[in-house]
This record gives C-alpha cells, structure tokens and sequence, in this order.
C-alpha cells in the first residue's frame, strides 16, 4: 500500500534536509505524522506515481521542512504514499503521510508544499495524524468519468444491463503481467448524467471498492464496451472525486 522513494538529486541550491543524519549518525525520530491530501491536475494528470513522488521529495526538501529520515548509510525521506490514481487520470483525493523531527503547524506545512510543488500538484488539507495511514482507511474511491460523444440516453441501458450481472470478469496488462478481475463486483454505484459544459456528452459516478488486483475505472469501461459495445468517440477523462472508507451515504473521506 505504501512505498517510499530515495531523493533524487537536486539542482540549484536547495536547503538541507531537515531532519536527515550524516551518513552513519543516529536519525532524529520523527515526533509528528501529517495526513497530506493533495490534487493531481491539468498536465500532470499524465505523471506516474513514481513521478509524483519524486516531485514530493523535491518539494519537501525545497520547502525546508523538517522530514525524518531512515538510518543507515543513504538515508531517505519517511513519506509514505497511499496507491496512486492511475497515469492519465486526475484527482482531487491522493493521500500521502508525511513524518517530521519537530512539530510545526499545520497550515506551515501545506503553504510551504504549495510554495514549492510543480503546478498541477495542489496541497489540499493537512491534518496531524498520530495513525499514520493504514490501508484500512482507504477502502473505496468515487471517481468521475466523462464519455465524449456518447449521450446519456445512449450510455444507460448498457450501464443497466452491466448492473444486472453478478460478474464481468475483464483482463488488463500490468507490469505483473495480464491480470484478471471481476469489474462487477468492485462497482458498489454507478449512476449516468449529462456532463455539465460538454454539449451533451454522458458523465459516469462510481462507487469502486478497492481490490486485489484494483480495478479501476478503466476497467469497468472495458466492461460495459464488451457487455454492451459502449465505446466513446475520444478518449475518457478520469478523474477521482473522493478516496476513503465506504459508509452509508458513500465514502468517507479520512
């Protein structure tokens, strides 16, 4: 659920790490975990997960803040990231937690982020977070979808027909391999509008819980194309609304 990356070198003069031991010294503990949400947008909806991270470590170190660090001989930053939306698609809940050597506030953490983030990577809310953030947390994700060049008259009756089944079982090539999942029974809603602003193309919500393998929104679009042959005329724009725990009226944002 959580990784974490070694900083890659940087150009320009950026300050010291804070925090971080001289190689082979004692690291500072950490005495502080922040719970980071942040957005990916614009043009950098097309940045990896290992993009973004690397982008984080930068900021953190360009931003000054006093991030602990592991021991040992190449120390590196104690920031832990929850899975990362997919490359190509955008999101307004990513989640990261961040361990500092002295307490600061708040507010100081996510202007300092913002001062020195690339744009299209947005420092939404920074909370204390003494838990860390365990994957339990993170059990379900709303995600928006837009379908260009297909109505939602056109969309709905694949979108019932999908629901209707108990299993639709697609496969997707990752770096593991060809994987197989069941699209159906990760969707917990999936309801279809007319997108605001689009002259009439379908917007998708859903409801996914998170699986192993993850199925993604992707995934289910490929399921409703091989159930119904629902195929839009460009490219779908993703994007991820909300990421936390499923309750009652859906999820819940931790």
């Amino acid at each position: 659920m959580s990784v974490s990356h070694p900083i890659p070198g940087d150009a320009g003069g950026a300050p010291p790490r804070s925090g971080a031991a001289p190689h082979g010294d004692t690291a500072l503990p950490a005495v502080q975990h922040m719970l980071v949400r942040y957005a990916k947008r614009g043009k950098m909806r097309f940045a990896s997960h290992r993009d973004v991270a690397r982008a984080f470590e930068r900021g953190v170190r360009r931003a000054g803040l006093p991030v602990a660090h592991s021991a040992g001989f190449t120390p590196h930053p104690k920031i832990s990231y929850a899975g990362g939306a997919p490359t190509g698609v955008a999101s307004e809940a990513e989640y990261l937690s961040l361990a500092l050597t002295s307490r600061t506030e708040a507010e100081t953490v996510r202007g300092r982020l913002n001062a020195a983030l690339p744009d299209g990577i947005d420092v939404i809310d920074v909370t204390e977070d003494a838990g860390g953030l365990p994957a339990s947390r993170l059990t379900a994700s709303e995600w928006q979808v837009i379908l260009p060049g297909l109505t939602p008259d056109s969309v709905a009756p694949a979108v019932r027909h999908f629901l209707a089944l108990e299993h639709v079982p697609v496969e997707r090539l990752t770096t593991k391999g060809m994987r197989r999942m069941d699209a159906r029974s990760a969707v917990v809603t999936l309801d279809v509008t007319r997108a605001d602003g689009t002259g009439g193309d379908t917007e998708l919500r859903m409801i996914v819980r998170h699986t192993v393998p993850a199925v993604r929104p992707d995934d289910v679009l490929t399921a409703l194309r091989e159930v119904s042959g629902v195929t839009p005329s460009a490219p779908p724009l993703m994007t991820r609304l909300a990421q936390g725990s499923l309750g009652e009226s859906g999820v819940v944002e931790p």
